[in-house]
């Protein structure tokens, strides 16, 4: 049973009535110790017991989902937040759209649910993994608790695939559950399940560009799931959506902070020389959004996918905003592609149904060059000569039909000796990390930045900038 207002006086916090599923009830209670477990060990646990400047779901409204108050991160309200519906929900694509939505798993569809929800869920945990340690560099408080909020969201995002492994695929979903506290980000034996989240994720310059495109790319994700024909499942995603932004926010505009900060910098100094000012210099900011936007680029799967069409067809995955399109079967349609063929790119027509994974990434790659554009005004405004840009989607790609090939960041196809030659000017290296470990040193006075990085523009939910974001001497 769904309800707009949440049961906050629960263990576990929720809309979706688990206190009338005893059974359910006692296996999540039962997985929660080995969460906190979890939490306690690969969380930013050295920052436990101060209370942070959190928001947390109180109902589903659109207009009231969330109440901010000081909060100790293991006492923050983790919970199980589905969208209500006022009307009953159809398939929103594929061979069966139009028909009722389904509000139990298909027999038939069992094994690829259960992939897409553990493959979801799985990235969940592994950012908060990633960003563990970096409460120790943060910039300003108001940062530190921007990076708390995104990793209890996480957590809670987790916690919302688990509901719907433990409700709906019984003890494998138990077993799945279990397995999500056992991977381990960048763990050569248990690594998590998709590439980018077992990069290293050690100082803020990353961090900030793993918000900006590796969590835009969950977005894109998470809209797509919330198409899908699988009612609980397109419910969960879409309450997700609204907590995801934030984290989006926070990677786009702490990168428009470094941006403005490395422009005046540049502007201070007689030659132009930002490291000589103690900043983060601009090809080492193309650098770092050269390596994260094309990992993020993998995340969405092989160009050409059998299962991306199976996905569509069967209605469990839609395209961004599929319920605003003219269509929803994509039959007798194509998708143009340049494919590498006896050594350079033609073009060809795919099925578009085969190509839903680039569709997608389409619609990702839109939203990144409008931030683009947005960092380059900013450029502009501090009248600095230097523009940023975004490699092509062909290069530094590890996953799909350009991973064993060459590219440069024009998406032009090199040799393997010029990518050996030249791949430490595009790429970031040991020694970038390096530097940007050297200048990250914590700042922890209220209203107080680190020299890298501009005040916002304003503070949270109406503070001013200089309040205390986190209390660390409570």
């Amino acid at each position: 049973m769904l309800s707009n207002n949440v049961d906050l006086n629960a263990k576990i916090p929720n809309n979706v009535g688990l206190a009338d599923d005893p059974k359910l009830l006692r296996a999540l209670e039962k997985w929660l110790p080995s969460y906190l477990e979890w939490w306690h060990d690969m969380g930013p646990t050295d920052f436990e017991d101060k209370p942070v400047y959190l928001r947390t779901a109180v109902s589903v409204e659109n207009d009231g989902w969330a109440h901010y108050e000081h909060v100790r991160m293991p006492d923050y309200r983790w919970g199980i937040f589905l969208n209500p519906r006022e009307q009953a929900s159809t398939i929103r694509c594929g061979d069966d759209a139009g028909k009722p939505a389904w509000s139990e798993v298909p027999g038939e569809h069992r094994n690829a649910l259960r992939r897409i929800i553990v493959t979801q869920a799985d990235t969940e945990p592994a950012s908060v993994e990633q960003q563990r340690l970096l409460g120790h560099i943060a910039p300003s408080l108001y940062d530190m608790r921007n990076l708390f909020q995104v990793n209890v969201e996480e957590g809670r995002h987790l916690w919302a695939m688990v509901y719907l492994l433990h409700k709906y695929f019984g003890r494998d979903g138990r077993d799945e559950a279990d397995a999500l506290l056992e991977r381990r980000s960048g763990d050569p034996d248990k690594p998590r399940i998709l590439g980018a989240f077992n990069q290293p994720c050690d100082h803020w310059l990353s961090f900030f560009a793993f918000t900006m495109f590796t969590d835009r790319d969950g977005k894109y994700q998470l809209a797509a799931l919330s198409q899908s024909g699988f009612d609980p499942l397109a419910r969960s995603t879409e309450f997700m959506l609204t907590e995801e932004a934030h984290h989006l926010f926070v990677g786009e505009t702490g990168l428009d902070r470094i941006i403005k900060r490395s422009a005046e910098l540049q502007r201070l100094d007689p030659n132009g020389d930002v490291r000589n000012q103690g900043g983060i210099d601009f090809d080492l900011i193309q650098r770092t959004i050269n390596y994260w936007f094309t990992y993020s680029l993998d995340l969405f799967g092989g160009e050409i996918s059998s299962n991306a069409a199976d996905f569509f067809a069967t209605g469990l995955k839609g395209r961004y905003r599929e319920d605003r399109l003219p269509e929803h079967r994509a039959l007798d349609q194509s998708y143009r592609l340049p494919v590498v063929d006896g050594g350079r790119l033609v073009e060809r027509d795919v099925p578009l149904r085969n190509a839903m994974n680039e569709v997608l990434r389409d619609s990702y790659i839109t939203d990144c060059e409008r931030a683009l554009r947005k960092w380059n005004r900013t450029l502009e405004e501090a009248g600095s000569p230097t523009r940023l840009s975004l490699p092509s989607r062909r290069f530094h790609r590890h996953q799909g039909i350009y991973a064993d090939h060459r590219f440069n960041p024009e998406g032009e196809l090199v040799s393997q000796s010029a990518w050996d030659r030249d791949h430490g000017r595009w790429l970031l290296r040991p020694e970038d990390n390096d530097y940007l470990l050297s200048i990250m040193k914590p700042v922890y006075e209220p209203g107080k930045f680190a020299n890298w990085i501009a005040p916002p523009n304003k503070g949270i939910e109406g503070q001013p900038v200089e309040f205390e974001y986190v209390k660390l001497h409570d």
